[in-house]
């Protein structure tokens, strides 16, 4: 039997993040060291249909390439067989699923790499968990309050973590009382102000509005997308981002910053005219940076996160003062996204920083087989 890890890649996914996590999940499997790994990916549709391909002997080159068709043996109705196959703690035999393609052998752990609803939120670790596999990344728990912003910043609320003024309303209670929070909004938040669905990342259906016309057509952008929203005041501020790294002891990266080609960091600003630019480590006092580091541990710690974040800050141009935006369990991860630079910054090269949350995956697993879930 193959020493090597056995890693399954999860990519694409039921979400306005599609095509960026494809994009995380080509620069990923090119930097898998195959001697130490065997890699097993799983791609799933826009339709939310799973699809496995074969076991990958060298890197895929395009975006294509990972969009399996379901037309090969090793695709289509067996895709979930492998981590169904997980070993139970009592044996080293794995469980058999009859008519199963005799290909599929069990995966020591799984690194899903996607972004956005049915992925980030909570979902497939929920999977994962019910399979008792291994998994890369933030719990059920963190990945939903990570992926909800409103009881996010609940939490980081709770905290006392310093937070720009925002408000909040369900698709309903808009459609029954919208003159209620138009005044509220209006009143306790102002314009402009930063309009944005509640569950979604990437900048995904975020807008900007400076009047009552703009925030009518901003909340109807954000409804097509979830059924609640999150309205955010305005900061004149620069955006600046930490890295956090590990399970119950936790390291924070080098500060970095994000100088957006757009009036603010959207989704065209993040990947599609690439003007934008990250400085790294930010141009800000030492004292600063330190404080930010901090927060970050912090608002990390507070969701309960393993694994990986990406903790977003705004710094007032002003005064400085510091506001946390919002953490992201499972930020872009290619070689050019901000998480693996700032970690790259601070020491730590892309294919080590794979290995380290591999490791980090599979501790946290094995801790979780020492709990007891049966009355004795």
């Amino acid at each position: 039997m193959s020493d090597k890890i056995r890693v399954g890649l999860i990519y694409g996914g039921k979400s306005g993040e599609h095509e960026v996590s494809l994009q995380t999940a080509l620069a990923a499997i090119k930097a898998f060291d195959l001697e130490k790994y065997e890699v097993q990916p799983f791609y799933i549709t826009k339709q939310g249909d799973w699809r496995s391909g074969p076991q990958l002997t060298a890197p895929a080159e395009t975006v294509e390439a990972l969009a399996f068709d379901g037309s090969s043996e090793s695709s289509g109705e067996f895709a979930l067989q492998p981590f169904f196959a997980a070993r139970p703690a009592s044996t080293d035999m794995p469980i058999k699923v009859s008519g199963a393609p005799a290909s599929f052998a069990p995966l020591d752990v799984v690194f899903p790499l996607l972004h956005g609803t049915f992925g980030e939120d909570g979902t497939v670790q929920g999977l994962l968990e019910m399979a008792n596999i291994a998994y890369v990344g933030a719990g059920v728990l963190a990945s939903s309050v990570g992926m909800d912003k409103i009881t996010m910043k609940k939490i980081f609320a709770q905290e006392g973590l310093p937070q720009c003024i925002f408000r909040h309303f369900t698709r309903s209670q808009w459609e029954k009382d919208n003159a209620y929070f138009l005044m509220e909004i209006e009143i306790s938040v102002g314009y402009p102000c930063f309009v944005k669905p509640a569950n979604l990342g990437s900048s995904v259906g975020v807008s900007k509005a400076r009047n009552r016309e703009e925030l009518l057509a901003a909340v109807h952008q954000a409804f097509r997308y979830d059924r609640k929203v999150i309205v955010e005041e305005f900061v004149n501020a620069r955006e600046v981002e930490v890295a956090v790294l590990g399970n119950d002891e936790p390291q924070a990266s080098v500060v970095g910053e994000i100088v957006s080609s757009s009036e603010f960091y959207d989704y065209k600003a993040k990947y599609v005219d690439g003007t934008s630019s990250m400085i790294i480590p930010a141009e800000i006092p030492q004292e600063t940076a330190e404080e930010i580091r901090e927060l970050a541990l912090r608002a990390f710690t507070a969701i309960d996160a393993s694994g990986l974040s990406r903790v977003d800050f705004f710094l007032r141009k002003e005064d400085n003062k510091i506001f946390i935006n919002e953490i992201n369990t499972m930020p872009g991860f290619t070689p050019y996204s901000m998480y693996p630079l700032l970690w790259r910054e601070s020491g730590k090269p892309y294919g080590e920083l794979i290995d380290d949350l591999i490791r980090l995956a599979l501790q946290r697993h094995a801790e979780k087989q020492r709990l007891q879930y049966t009355l004795e």
